[in-house]
C-alpha cells in the first residue's frame, strides 16, 4: 500500500465565518463547494503547503493555524487534512484566481446553503463547531 498524499484545506476563519470556495474545474467537481487548498509537495510541511495554496488560489496572505481533528480519504493514493487559518493583517481580500469562480463567508446558519463537495462534508461539519 502506498504512502497516501496529503491534501490540505483550509477552515479559513474571520469574524464567526468560513471561506467556502465554489469549483471551476475539473468538469466533475465543478459547481460544488469547497474548503481551499491543494496538496502538500514533497519535502513541504501541510501548514506551508497552506499558505502557498492560498496565496496561489485566493491571493492572500495567511498564518496556519491548529490542525482540525480526522482525516478524509479522497481518491486514491489523497487523503484530507483541514487546518485552521486566518487572514494576516493587510492581507487583500481573497479572490477566486484559481480553480474556483465564486467565494462566500458562510455563518454558522448559512452553513449548509451551499452544496459542498461529498469529501468536505465531513471537515465541515468539524468546523461548525468553532464557529
Amino acid at each position: 500500500m502506498t504512502e497516501p498524499i496529503v491534501v490540505v484545506g483550509a477552515a479559513l476563519l474571520n469574524t464567526g465565518r468560513l471561506l467556502a470556495a465554489r469549483r471551476s474545474a475539473p468538469p466533475e467537481l465543478s459547481g460544488r463547494w469547497e474548503l481551499p487548498g491543494g496538496k502538500v509537495e514533497p519535502g513541504e510541511t501541510p501548514e506551508a503547503a497552506l499558505v502557498r495554496e492560498l496565496r496561489e488560489e485566493l491571493g492572500v496572505e495567511v498564518a496556519a493555524g491548529e490542525r482540525i481533528p480526522g482525516q478524509w480519504p479522497l481518491r486514491e493514493p489523497y487523503v484530507l487534512q483541514v487546518w485552521t487559518a486566518e487572514l494576516l493583517p493587510g492581507s487583500p481580500d481573497p479572490k477566486p484566481l484559481q480553480d474556483h469562480d465564486d467565494l462566500r463567508w458562510l455563518t454558522a446558519a448559512e452553513l449548509w446553503d451551499v452544496p459542498w463537495l461529498d469529501q468536505d462534508v465531513a471537515a465541515v461539519r468539524e468546523i461548525a463547531g468553532r464557529l
